[in-house]
């Protein structure tokens, strides 16, 4: 550590003009007079320190324009700054250097200059001008009036400074000393540091001083509000406490007695069944003598909350206008005639009876079509309140009809809980993806849905946790479905099945134009007329680019168009510009076809049949390929077939073996032959009996050698002695029939009675021909054998295309 003067001891005097090594400052403003410690660290600086330490000991400091700059130049720093002495420097184990300064005297930059060892600045001395004597003690005097407020209001400077600083008698001096003690920003002090005149020096400083008074008034304003807030929240909260404690000792207003009378009053006000009643006042007396801080008080009160919460009476009222219910549905969904005829029956018998118990339906469909839009739209159109819960992986019994208070955690089922959240006892409540149920070692709750969905007895239904009946039988319960075969038989017996059926490509095209391309087009932000699709866009997006029975995946494509457009338009900076979507552009935004569409095989083979199946998501065609080959009877079926599919494999074996003479086949022949039935796509599963009758004529086409109508397609199912049993899910494989561009199609003659079902837009195109026998089906869909010759001659000269 070096020892240099004493502050304030005199140095020769300064030259006006002369080079000084250069410290820019940081955050800081050092006034003349000043002592102020500096903690330097930028190598530069350390070696302007060095130089001045070498020299007189003298150094300029002025301040930079932006502290995050290290390597500042001229224009980076404020022009006038001061010339200090160094008067204590002391080097830490750090590499950093602590110097004591003294600032002397006010000085202008002229230039920079760069040496070796640091950066040197030319500076002028700033000399102050001279002012009127009489104004600059009248304003000496009001600076150090509002000074001296500040320190009162401030309790940050102690009242020492004010008496040294009183005794100043030069005025720029007297600013000088003051402006470093206020907490004011570097640029107001910056302001004071440039001002020559000690008049204007003295008025900028009164301003900044009332201006921090103003701030330091408000803040004594703040801090006194917010003590005698919390002086007069802590008094409340001491009368409070001692009240409490009184009214304790008195045994009035207690607060668990409070609570009780208020449980007690609620048992007798909300319409309790008598039951119900009952219970609850009995729990309450044995809840009146528990400690309220017990375990089994807080199990008690939890009970009779949950029973005087759920609804018992209280009902909203039906609104029974059959035309504006029919108009609701018409504008929430498109075709579902059916579903909206039954609905609106149930009204109709409502509004003349006034009491009917609600109907249980299940809707049954593939994904896609609208079934749990649906009950929205039912509660809608009877104005009362909806309610949903999923049913897809409940595998607990306790789900459905609650957990035993014997449990910890103890709570209702899903029923009850549903009936709570509507507050109301005639709801519409639907029962999403009841067929996704599954049954583990905690019990089965497709049984628990049992009683729930029997009219007969849901007016009674029991939920483990309540103990007591509760009457369910003014909810209508809409469940839905996918597929009939993971529902219970007893569970499907207590249910009206309304199957919504897959849409048409017709009903996909209004869907579309009604509903989802509005709804896109306002989620990405455009006015409802600025993005059209043409009708051939919208076939073109459902032939190729899905394949489904309802609109899920179509409303993808179209929102994935709109995505494309919104950037499209933004990049081009045209917004605002009208886009009509054709077919030709659907290609450049979606990309290349993911489905083919009316693709039929490019001749009759031998030994290929095609059949259709029902899936799902709607219809699909099967191709069933068959292959003789040289061996000792044993048939092999592939494809990842279930065991029904199998079973229907063998039966279609049996029945061409018994129909060997009719088909001019060896009687023994089977013996010397091994038969390999495949379905491709072999990763898909596939069950079902509907392909007996495909797989019966696959065998019979690779045994006799005759060509199968590529253009013909069937469903049935096959039974030993030939005859063609019925099939589900008629509408979906007539739609698949016609995607796949099918021209005949082969079906039960026990389905004829569905074609009055089937849309005319369906069996448009297509010849449906019932059958009853499978003799039928060969005739139909076994080419003679000059017609094979024929069409192996038409494929032979047609063009090769690569």
């Amino acid at each position: 550590m070096t020892d240099y003067p004493e502050p304030g001891q005199a140095v020769s005097s300064l030259p006006n003009e002369a080079l000084y090594p250069l410290i820019p400052l940081r955050d800081i403003v050092i006034f003349p007079a000043m002592v102020t410690p500096l903690f330097v660290g930028r190598p530069r600086s350390i070696q302007a320190l060095e130089a001045a330490n070498a020299e007189q000991r003298l150094i300029f400091l002025t301040t930079q324009r932006d502290p995050k700059i290290d390597d500042p130049l001229q224009n980076d720093l404020y022009e006038i700054g001061v010339i200090g002495q160094i008067i204590q420097l002391l080097k830490l184990p750090d590499g950093t250097v602590k110097v004591l300064i003294e600032g002397k005297e006010r000085a202008r930059i002229v230039g920079l200059e760069e040496r070796p060892e640091c950066l040197y600045a030319k500076v002028v001395l700033e000399e102050e001008l001279l002012a009127d004597s009489d104004e600059i003690e009248a304003m000496s005097r009001s600076v150090l009036a509002a000074f001296e407020s500040y320190i009162n209001l401030s309790k940050k400077i102690p009242p020492e400074m004010y008496s040294s600083i009183a005794g100043i008698t030069a005025a720029g001096r007297l600013a000088d000393a003051i402006i470093p003690q206020l907490n004011v920003k570097v640029s107001d002090k910056q302001q004071i540091m440039e001002q020559i005149n000690p008049l204007l020096r003295l008025e900028s400083l009164l301003t900044i001083l009332e201006h921090e008074l103003q701030i330091l008034g408000i803040e004594k304003k703040i801090r006194s509000r917010v003590k005698s807030q919390m002086e007069r929240s802590q008094k409340e909260y001491y009368l409070n406490e001692q009240m409490r404690a009184i009214q304790k000792e008195l045994g009035e207003k207690d607060d668990f007695k409070q609570e009780l009378r208020e449980l007690e009053e609620r048992i007798n006000t909300v319409g309790l069944s008598k039951e119900a009643k009952e219970k609850a006042l009995a729990e309450l007396r044995k809840l009146k003598l528990m400690s309220p801080m017990s375990a089994e008080a807080t199990v008690v009160r939890n009970y009779i909350d949950w029973i005087v919460s759920i609804p018992w009476k209280k009902a909203s009222k039906d609104r029974h206008d059959l035309l504006r219910a029919e108009k609701i549905l018409d504008e929430d969904h498109y075709g579902l005639l059916k579903v909206k005829e039954r609905i609106l029956e149930y009204l109709a018998v409502q509004a003349q009876v006034k009491k009917i118990k609600g109907p249980i339906i299940c809707l049954l469909g593939p994904p896609g079509v609208g079934k749990t839009s649906l009950g929205r739209s039912i509660a809608k159109a009877l104005e009362r309140k909806f309610v949903r819960i999923s049913l897809g992986g409940v595998r607990d019994e306790a789900e459905i009809r609650g957990h035993r208070r014997t449990y910890i955690g103890a709570m209702p089922g899903k029923i009850i809980h549903g009936m709570r959240k509507t507050g109301v006892i005639n709801p519409v409540f639907l029962l999403d993806e009841i067929d996704k149920m599954s049954t583990d070692f905690r019990g089965d709750p497709s049984s628990a849905l049992l009683e729930v969905l029997d009219p007969e007895q849901n007016h009674t239904f029991g939920d483990h946790f309540l103990d007591v009946e509760y009457d369910l039988s003014a909810v209508m319960f809409i469940a839905t479905a996918n597929s009939l075969h993971t529902i219970p038989r007893a569970l499907l017996d207590r249910m009206e099945i309304i199957r919504v059926e897959g849409y048409t490509e017709e009903e996909k095209l209004h869907i579309a134009r009604r509903y989802l391309l509005p709804k896109q087009l306002e989620a990405h932000g455009f006015p409802p007329n600025q993005i059209k699709f043409s009708n051939s866009a919208i076939y073109e997006i459902i032939r190729y680019y899905t394949r489904e029975a309802g609109v899920r995946n179509l409303e993808r494509e179209i929102a994935a168009i709109c995505r494309k457009l919104t950037r499209q338009l933004l990049a081009a900076q045209t917004s605002k510009k009208a886009v009509t979507v054709t077919s030709r552009q659907v290609g450049s935004y979606l990309g290349i076809h993911t489905y083919s569409y009316g693709a039929l095989e490019i001749e009759n083979m031998v030994g290929i049949a095609t059949g259709l199946a029902w899936t799902a998501v709607g219809g699909e065609t099967l191709t069933i390929e068959t292959t003789i080959l040289p061996g000792s009877g044993k048939l092999t079926v592939t494809g990842k077939l279930g065991e029904v599919m199998r079973e229907s494999s063998q039966a279609a074996l049996s029945y061409v073996r018994s129909r060997w003479q009719e088909l001019s086949l060896e009687k023994d022949f089977y013996q010397r032959l091994d038969i390999h039935i495949h379905i491709p796509e072999g990763a898909t599963p596939k069950d079902g009996p509907s392909a007996g009758i495909t797989m019966a004529t696959a065998l019979a086409s690779a045994l006799t050698g005759r060509a199968v109508d590529r253009a013909l397609a069937m469903t049935g199912e096959i039974t030993l002695r030939g005859r063609v049993l019925a099939i589900g899910g008629l509408k979906e494989k007539l739609l698949a029939a016609k995607r796949a561009g099918i021209t005949r199609v082969l079906i039960p003659e026990e389905n004829r009675k569905d074609l009055t079902e089937i849309p005319a837009s369906v069996q448009r195109g297509l010849t449906i021909i019932p059958v009853s026998h499978m003799d039928q089906v060969l005739a139909a869909a076994l080419l003679a054998p000059t017609a094979i010759q024929e069409e192996r001659t038409v494929a032979s000269e047609a063009p090769t295309v690569q």
